[in-house]
């Protein structure tokens, strides 16, 4: 917005310096040669009916619309009169009247109407230089006059057209500039829904973990003050459960927290990153867990980060619902590149968990999307559960 006003001044200042100084050499001219003969007070009326009619058009175009064609046509009579009516003394300079009729063409009609009038307006010029001059005097007239008509008529068509051009991407920079705005607010708000999600989803676990194993040791402990005054010696076997609760709710809070860690923590590779959780996982006495590694090849940090995310939580899954006595851990880094995670638990069934809306395997499934991985799942009560994540063949995913 700062740099279209002072061009368009710059554009119009040029337009109006041209058109006075024109109209000034033809006004004072005419009063030189005119001034001694009883056609001056005609001319001056004529010539004050041109500008009278230019400043109408300049100052009121906007509102005129499509009676700026029958402005020309006035404008073409009084100058017509002034090349033919008079004593023909000094028609050459009338005829540079064109030119401010000229550039007014091109400055508010289309391409092809501009051109037309340019055509009348030699057309009419060329007649009293042949008629006055001769046919070979006359042409030479006619092309120098006709150059300058010419030249200040394209000059005011470059100049709109600038003008046109500069608003045209005045226009898409404001556009532009106001999409950014908007992506810029809808990418605050993801980050808001994001956040919202997040600790929602964590409330949840919260709720669904934790809190239940505390209210179990709640129980646990009041049951064993209960056996304290009746049969004291059912209280070891209270305190047993009690003491592998309290393991439980360990686990699940450094899973918990270990999820709040920032996203770069998968720094050091999967499969040192997959050993270190295992290490601290605080797994619970009675589940055995293992890491199977095979092959080598290097994922980026994006699959690394998701597929540890994965495991994580179908490890947090097996430690929490499982009751399994063992799960491993089975990655391969050789084509195709996989990562399964197996238990001997109590499994589940497929279709009433995705009917509750279970958030870690629908989880599971959206963060293996992101990388274009698959995700299966098989599990049977009784049977324990089999998930593997797999690396899309790229020919299937053109198809």
């Amino acid at each position: 917005m700062r740099n279209r006003q002072p061009n368009k001044r710059i554009y119009q200042s040029v337009y109006y310096l041209a058109t006075g100084l024109t109209y000034t050499a033809i006004l004072l001219r005419s009063i030189l040669l005119y001034q001694s003969t009883p056609y001056l007070a005609e001319v001056l009326g004529l010539l004050s009916c041109f500008l009278l009619l230019f400043l109408i058009e300049t100052n009121f175009s906007k509102r005129m619309g499509n009676w700026f064609h029958l402005y020309l046509v006035l404008q073409t009579i009084l100058v017509s009169i002034l090349l033919f009516g008079l004593s023909n003394q000094q028609y050459d300079y009338f005829s540079l009247l064109y030119a401010i009729l000229g550039m007014q063409a091109f400055q508010s009609l289309n391409y092809h109407s501009g051109i037309a009038w340019i055509a009348l307006f030699l057309i009419l010029i060329g007649y009293p230089f042949i008629r006055f001059e001769g046919l070979l005097e006359g042409l030479i007239r006619l092309l120098l006059f006709g150059s300058v008509i010419i030249l200040l008529s394209a000059y005011s068509l470059a100049t709109r057209r600038a003008q046109l051009a500069h608003s045209h991407n005045q226009s898409l920079m404001e556009q532009l500039q106001a999409a950014n705005l908007q992506l810029i607010s809808y990418s605050d708000t993801l980050k808001q829904l994001g956040v919202a999600n997040e600790r929602q989803r964590m409330a949840r676990e919260l709720h669904d973990s934790v809190t239940q194993t505390i209210f179990s040791m709640t129980l646990t402990t009041q049951s064993a003050l209960l056996l304290q005054e009746r049969d004291p010696s059912r209280v070891g076997t209270q305190l047993e459960r009690l003491n592998q609760l309290a393991q439980s709710a360990l686990a699940e809070m450094h899973t918990l927290i270990s999820e709040l860690r920032p996203e770069q923590q998968v720094g050091s590779g999967l499969v040192a990153e997959l050993k270190q959780h295992i290490e601290n996982r605080h797994i619970p006495e009675g589940l055995a867990v293992s890491l199977e590694v095979d092959g080598d090849q290097p994922l980026s940090s994006q699959e690394d980060l998701v597929l540890f995310r994965i495991a994580q939580e179908a490890l947090n899954n097996v430690v929490k619902h499982a009751h399994a006595t063992q799960a491993s851990l089975r990655l391969h880094l050789d084509e195709p590149c996989w990562i399964e995670i197996v238990d001997n638990g109590q499994g589940f069934n497929l279709e009433q968990a995705h009917g509750a809306g279970r958030l870690g395997l629908a989880g599971m499934r959206e963060r293996a999307d992101e990388i274009n991985w698959d995700l299966s799942i098989q599990s049977t009560p009784g049977e324990g559960t089999h998930i593997r994540v797999a690396k899309r063949d790229p020919a299937e995913e053109r198809l």
